[in-house]
């Protein structure tokens, strides 16, 4: 496992200089906590909701009806959502104007309730997710796994950059980088393994100054076959690129 400065070297130099990384990197910027804790916790729920509905699905078809989803969850009221009658959950399923997936709209009512939980847990949803340290994002991933829905793997990094929340993603690319610094063999599967690549992560957080998000990037944009660019993570009120 090198330095991380001459990994951050090798991707400035695929990409065209240090200032071409460093406005790339810009796009994924991280949120500080206190701006994290002042989500409201509606919007929590509805970018857990976007990235829970992106999977599977064409993410411009669910843009796009988005404002519908907005409607028919009744502005992702935690309260209302959570607390969902048979009925209502009836009638999204006929509803035309979103991605009628049954499993799917059910975990937005698991989501929501689980919000409620740790806002009672917590003061608020948001400032969970806020306060968490960094240094133990796997055991972030792995409190989403078991208490909320349809957030397991990528989909639970992106809602976590979605809300600014710095995150690294097992993409083709980044774990490529880490099998060459020999971090794993392969893409990491299991609870031992994160937590090995968290390791490593956190050495190159000490090293560097950089959050989850940035090395994650920069490890993906270090490999050769790497377009430095995906689909988009929106966070409230603004736009990010994965």
């Amino acid at each position: 496992m090198r330095p991380f400065a001459e990994i951050q070297a090798l991707a400035a130099e695929r990409k065209g200089g240090a200032a071409a990384l460093e406005k790339i990197l810009a796009q994924t910027a991280s949120r500080p906590p206190a701006e994290i804790a002042a989500i409201p916790d509606d919007r929590i729920l509805a970018e857990m909701t976007r990235r829970i509905f992106y999977a599977g699905f064409s993410s411009k078809v669910v843009d796009d009806k988005w404002p519908a989803f907005e409607k028919g969850f009744g502005g992702f009221d935690l309260n209302a959502c959570a607390f969902m009658a048979e009925a209502q959950f009836d009638r999204l399923l006929q509803d035309h104007g979103i991605v009628r997936n049954g499993a799917k709209i059910r975990a937005v009512q698991i989501n929501a309730a689980f919000l409620l939980s740790l806002r009672q847990e917590h003061g608020s949803a948001a400032r969970f997710f806020a306060e968490w340290p960094d240094a133990d994002y796997v055991g972030l991933l792995d409190v989403l796994k078991k208490r909320a829905s349809h957030l397991g793997g990528d989909a639970a990094g992106r809602f976590l950059r979605a809300i600014g929340k710095p995150a690294f993603i097992a993409s083709p690319d980044m774990v490529a980088a880490l099998i060459r610094e020999g971090v794993v063999k392969g893409p990491p599967g299991g609870k031992r393994d994160l937590a090995i690549v968290q390791a490593a992560f956190n050495q190159w957080s000490k090293e560097s100054g950089r959050d989850l998000t940035a090395i994650s990037r920069v490890l993906a944009m270090s490999v050769e076959s790497s377009g430095g660019h995906a689909a988009p993570d929106r966070a409230p009120g603004r736009r990010r690129s994965a």
